[in-house]
């Protein structure tokens, strides 16, 4: 195990730690392979799995391995009508899990979030009966304001030029704390305490994922 390594394991035992106050569960992977199985085994055959938009979820390899299990997939982009994306929601408010990743989780223990439409956001706190976030290790930071810092400057820019969006970010890399149109950080959600015991599930990657 080289020092970096290590390092990773000690801080995801520090956040894992500290989200266990809060009534979240918590798990630590070397790698995205044992992510993706790690993830597999909290989810039984037949169960409905919603997600929402997330590099890391594809980047780890989970999103092609749910793809080829026996699950119930609930894919909002197959939604084509306003009718047909109410309805969707509908059956993602009441799946039995909840896939996405986390903008940023501080080391004791909280979840950062911005959202544009807030229909991930939303998910994470009501709906689904279980909720797994997959985060890379480049997610952890020192607090919330760290937290908020690291969208505006690692996940919100990157995303608005791969989902061409016309923001100031966009355009110029740097957050303009802007009311564009497109704008895709709307919704601010701190997650600091589960109401349920045990509902969120966080699983931490000693790799680097999404933005």
């Amino acid at each position: 195990m080289t020092p970096k390594q290590k390092y990773y394991e000690n801080i995801a035992k520090t956040v894992i730690k500290n989200l266990e106050k809060r009534q979240m569960e918590g798990y630590y992977c070397p790698d995205r392979a044992s992510a993706v199985e790690k993830a597999l085994s909290l989810m039984p055959e037949g169960s409905s799995i919603g997600w929402g938009g997330s590099m890391t979820l594809g980047e780890s390899g989970l999103m092609d391995a749910i793809a080829g299990g026996q699950y119930e997939l609930i894919d909002r982009n197959t939604a084509k009508t306003p009718e047909e994306k109410r309805a969707m929601g509908g059956r993602l408010c009441c799946s039995d899990y909840f896939l996405m990743s986390t903008n940023a989780i501080t080391v004791k223990g909280e979840l950062v979030n911005m959202d544009g439409f807030g229909n991930r956001v939303a998910f994470l706190c009501y709906g689904p009966q279980n909720v797994i976030v997959l985060a890379g290790i480049n997610k952890v930071v020192r607090d919330v304001e760290s937290g908020i810092q690291r969208i505006r400057t690692a996940a919100a820019p990157p995303n608005t030029v791969r989902l061409d969006k016309k923001t100031p970010c966009a355009l110029t890399g740097v957050c303009g704390d802007c009311h564009a149109p497109d704008c895709i950080c709307s919704q601010l959600v701190i997650t600091r305490h589960s109401s349920v015991p045990g509902r969120i599930k966080v699983i931490l990657v000693g790799e680097e994922l999404g933005y």
